[in-house]
Order: structure tokens, then C-alpha cells, then sequence
């Protein structure tokens, strides 16, 4: 008898050297691309960014109609996802299982730590280059972010201040397409 209120009084409380549960730091199921349909929507549709180790295509989401069905009082719709959803396509050109995974793993958890968590509803598409295995992770995540900046400032309207690579200042030539 005394061995059972032992035992039990064992699993009720933790022992004083235990750390306390941590909240699981997930990257969540709404804020993931996952239907092949969008993927292609995404390619075909959208506009691309690049980096120095990523390619990034983007495409405002359209709104979702609610789905028709009966009236009744359990056809509530359900809110559109707000923010940007992001995938990820790693293809077998950049190296084996382990090296694409490892790809994954990195671009996944950049885009968690710095994905903004309101603002424009759009589906990115990520898309690793070869040289993303040997970028140092500070580096990732700050091109991560410089995208979501770009992508957000393009899709918002904003105007995005670009340095035209045409002109040289004190060049003689004129541009390309105007006239003298």
C-alpha cells in the first residue's frame, strides 16, 4: 500500500531540477503552400525575386468564395488566411536526398524565424540554389526577409526605389530606346 501512494505521489509532482514545458516553435499548417494547384498558379502567374542563393515566386492570392451549400446555420464560411503562404521546391539537380533535405530544413526554419506574421495575402514559392548549402545561416535569413520586404512593398502598391543600371552617370551614349 505505501509502495502505490509512493508511486503515485511520484508521478504527480516533477522534480524541482525539471524544466518547464516549452511551447513547440512549429511552422503552422495555415502559413504553408500545399496543393500542387498552387504551386503552378504560383509559377505560372506570378512574379519572381532573386538572390544570391534563392529565387523567390510570388503571386497575390485570390479571394476565396465561400463554398456553396445548403443553408443551414452550420455554412459559416471560414475566414481567408491572411499573411503570406510560403513552399518550398527542391529539385533533384541540387544534389541527393540528404542535401535537399538539409536545404529544406534551412530554408524552412529562415522563413519561420523572420515570415511576417500580417499584411498581404500572397502564395511564395521558394527555390533554393546550389550555393544555398555553403551560405551562412545570418545570410539566408537576411535575404529571406529582403524578399518578404520586396514582395510585400510590389504587391502593397508601394513604390520600390530601383537604381536604373542603364544610365552611368556622366555617360555620353543615351539610353537604349530614346532619342536624341
Amino acid at each position: 500500500m505505501a509502495e502505490t501512494t509512493l508511486a503515485a505521489s511520484m508521478l504527480e509532482t516533477r522534480p524541482d531540477f525539471a524544466m518547464p514545458p516549452k511551447p513547440t516553435a512549429r511552422f503552422p499548417r495555415a502559413a504553408r503552400l500545399l496543393r500542387h494547384a498552387d504551386f503552378e498558379r504560383v509559377y505560372k502567374q506570378g512574379r519572381r525575386h532573386f538572390s544570391a542563393s534563392i529565387t523567390v515566386f510570388y503571386c497575390p492570392r485570390p479571394e476565396e468564395k465561400p463554398p456553396v451549400t445548403g443553408a443551414g446555420a452550420n455554412s459559416v464560411p471560414k475566414p481567408a488566411p491572411s499573411g503570406l503562404r510560403v513552399g518550398f521546391t527542391v529539385g533533384r539537380a541540387l544534389g541527393g536526398a540528404v542535401q535537399r533535405n538539409r536545404m529544406k530544413r534551412r530554408l524552412r526554419e529562415a522563413v519561420r524565424m523572420t515570415r511576417p506574421v500580417g499584411g498581404i495575402g500572397a502564395d511564395v514559392v521558394i527555390n533554393p540554389k546550389k550555393s544555398l548549402l555553403s551560405t551562412d545561416f545570418a545570410a539566408l535569413q537576411s535575404e529571406i526577409s529582403r524578399a518578404f520586404a520586396i514582395i510585400e512593398q510590389k504587391l502593397s502598391g508601394k513604390s520600390v526605389p530601383e537604381v536604373s543600371q542603364n544610365r552611368i552617370a556622366g555617360s555620353r551614349k543615351p539610353e537604349a530606346g530614346s532619342r536624341s
